[in-house]
């Protein structure tokens, strides 16, 4: 493992020996990189590379604009993601390619919960990401089912991962309830696209095996 540190940004980098293997760009909420890179050797993945970017500013960063808090004693969501892509496009990636030494076959963003939103949320303002990873993502997110059915991705993505598990739309929190409909709406929406994309539910709720369930998105992506 490599690290990195890079505007407060703390990178690790997992399988740098195939440097000209894909690389995933994997937004973390902790510093779970590892943890979801030996679940993906658990499940013999294709060869790749991992940066894992830990010490986010988590409503902040990976929030496409302000939305107030889902409970009371929460914080809300400020809206930063246009600025964190700025960093991570311009700044991040060609730090972690030139330690890497080569060039990757190709890019991919992955993320859970939040980081699953940007993930998406992403290609519709970079054509960096050719593939894309939103594993429980929070799709639920006010607003956002409508964005995405009004802008297109700067590049077709070459295929996209969405899941959730399968009690998620039990939340009792209305605006969490929403999940699997509107991740269902964008997946028909990707398939009305041609872009190749599976929608997969797995047994849980929204803390269940969430290491589990972003290596199994990236083992399909890196299977496509």
């Amino acid at each position: 493992m490599t690290t990195l540190e890079i505007e407060d940004k703390k990178i690790a980098l997992f399988g740098t020996e195939n440097t000209s293997s894909p690389l995933v760009i994997l937004n973390t909420y902790g510093n779970e990189g590892e943890e979801v890179w030996n679940e993906c050797q658990k499940l013999n993945c294709p060869p790749f590379c991992i940066a894992a970017i830990s010490n986010l500013d988590w409503n902040n960063e990976l929030s496409p604009w302000e939305s107030p808090a889902l409970y009371k004693n929460d914080g809300g969501f400020s809206g930063g993601a246009d600025s964190y892509l700025s960093l991570l496009t311009d700044k991040i990636l060609p730090s972690v390619c030139d330690s890497m030494g080569a060039k990757p076959s190709y890019l991919a963003l992955a993320g859970y919960s939040l980081a699953g939103l940007f993930a998406i949320y992403a290609a519709c303002k970079t054509d960096v990401f050719s593939r894309i990873v939103s594993a429980s993502g929070s799709l639920w997110f006010p607003g956002f089912e409508e964005y995405i059915k009004s802008h297109d991705f700067i590049k077709k993505s070459d295929c996209i991962y969405l899941s959730l598990g399968d009690t998620e739309a039990k939340a009792k929190n209305k605006i969490l309830a929403t999940v699997q409909d509107k991740t269902e709406s964008l997946f028909e929406l990707y398939k009305s696209k041609e872009i190749p994309v599976i929608f997969e539910l797995n047994k849980g709720n929204h803390f269940t095996e969430a290491a589990l369930r972003t290596a199994k998105g990236i083992k399909w992506i890196l299977k496509q």
